[in-house]
């Protein structure tokens, strides 16, 4: 099951699904989860004092703890946000792990979710010279990006099942962009379309864009009426960063 498939249900459903451990579809679900959001955690676990090497190896064990099954059974929708209950759920395993220095100890080098290190160090670099929030703050706005980034993927995976990936991505870069700022003669003489029908195309991928991004937040919170708050925190987070 591809992870498109997966994210049709809500984190917190597939979390629940994963406390049971019989369930066929918990590991496949969970690793989904955490294939989207390691780096907000990679980055928590760098944030708070811990080297590349010890960050990436801690982050594995991490989500081996999760895969294993057995660990979940705090979990909780009731209790609040998604994000919330990873980042309290990390903290507590790496003051658990505090005894443990030996790496081979933590996942014996073992890869339970492929991430790509180098490129997440590279961002943190670029983190920390734009960012001046501490761990927790700046863990909650990879949170957000992270979800703008599933909401794009999501939306770019619809394009291109409707045959317009090409469009998507001439467009992609007006999805948030204000609307007197949208070149819209230019956008229709690149795409071979009448100004009118390009207003049309960058309103109708907004929108989506919009609705896909809404779903993606309301996925994380237990409830659907904090789905506008969290989507207020998100705007601050992103603007503050």
């Amino acid at each position: 099951m591809g992870c498109m498939q997966i994210f049709a249900t809500t984190r917190w459903s597939l979390v629940l699904a994963a406390r049971d451990a019989s369930s066929p579809e918990s590991a496949a679900a969970l690793e989904a989860l955490c294939r989207t959001y390691w780096y907000p955690l990679y980055g928590l676990v760098r944030r708070l004092g811990h080297g590349p090497h010890d960050a990436e190896d801690l982050t594995q064990a991490f989500f081996a703890r999760l895969l294993a099954g057995g660990r979940l059974q705090a979990a909780d929708p009731e209790r609040g946000r998604f994000r919330t209950f990873l980042r309290v759920a990390l903290k507590r395993f790496l003051a658990n792990e505090r005894a443990r220095a030996q790496s081979v100890r933590r996942g014996g080098g073992q890869v339970f979710v492929p991430f790509d290190a180098a490129r997440a160090e590279t961002r943190l670099q670029g983190d920390a010279r734009d960012s001046p929030l501490p761990p927790d703050a700046l863990f909650e706005r990879h949170w957000a990006l992270a979800l703008l980034e599933e909401a794009l993927a999501r939306l770019r995976a619809e394009q291109a099942a409707a045959g317009r990936e090409a469009e998507f991505l001439r467009l992609k870069e007006f999805l948030a962009a204000d609307r007197g700022a949208i070149p819209y003669a230019v956008i229709a003489a690149e795409l071979g379309l009448s100004e009118g029908a390009a207003r049309v195309a960058v309103h109708r991928l907004r929108k989506r864009f919009r609705e896909l991004f809404r779903a993606a937040v309301a996925d994380t919170v237990g409830d659907s009426g904090e789905v506008d708050d969290e989507l207020r925190h998100i705007a601050c987070l992103l603007v503050r960063g």
